[in-house]
């Protein structure tokens, strides 16, 4: 009789979905500031960046999109009413990344300033 293979127990991962207001029109402007940013929060938790798409829009905000191995943060601005929507989704696939995905999403708010947020966590 054969024996089933073992399944591995899967953990869900943390999915953060905010909106914040800041009057830091600047950050949110400034699309290569952020790729730059970005690029180096990847470095700090030493996550791996599998392509990022950023649309800076003219006189206006921008669009950003970085696609990782354990998912994603999108992040999206609009100067002109002080808004900026992101999400951070790490899956706890090779590891638990829950407090990675909220050092992300928490260094965000910094990077944008942020006046006020509206932050929900998803397990998925």
């Amino acid at each position: 009789m054969m024996q089933q293979a073992m399944k591995a127990t899967y953990t869900p991962g943390l999915h953060i979905i905010c909106d914040i207001q800041s009057h830091d029109s600047s950050s949110m402007e400034n699309a290569e500031a952020f790729r730059v940013w970005v690029v180096a929060q990847i470095e700090k938790h030493q996550l791996c960046s599998l392509g990022e798409v950023v649309h800076q829009f003219p006189a206006s905000g921008f669009t950003a999109v970085v696609c990782l191995t354990d998912s994603h943060i999108s992040v999206h601005t609009w100067p002109e009413y002080g808004r900026v929507t992101f999400d951070v989704f790490l899956s706890n696939y090779n590891g638990v990344n829950d407090a990675k995905t909220r050092n992300i999403a928490d260094d965000l708010c910094l990077f944008f300033k942020a006046e006020s947020e509206q932050r929900t966590e998803l397990k998925r």
